[in-house]
């Protein structure tokens, strides 16, 4: 079983029990989340799709940790001119670990 959920403007993949990273989100580890835009729930058996959302579907995860995602250089050159620009990035992530899956 998995399903397909909306948050932070990104559509995540998502099945019971596993571990997933997005933008971060306020909570501290150990910390009870629900999603309740569901796109998509599908099983072995059927497929049901949102129009956007599944009312009523949730898909219930947990915060393992708040943290730091891999620094991204970003370099802007404009050539012939001798104009650099050379900065970086590190975004804030939580990782978090899928309970369950409840659909409509």
């Amino acid at each position: 079983m998995y399903a397909i959920i909306k948050t932070s403007g990104k559509q995540y993949k998502v099945e019971p029990g596993q571990d997933f990273e997005i933008d971060r989100i306020q909570g501290e580890a150990g910390t009870a989340v629900d999603f309740s835009d569901v796109l998509l729930i599908s099983n072995e058996a059927d497929t049901t799709f949102g129009t956007p959302t599944i009312a009523g579907a949730v898909v219930k995860a947990e915060i393992k940790e708040q943290f730091r995602g891999p620094k991204l250089i970003v370099f802007k050159m404009k050539r012939r001119k001798r104009s650099r620009c050379k900065n970086g990035h590190r975004q804030d992530m939580t990782r978090l670990t899928v309970k369950e899956i409840i659909g409509a």
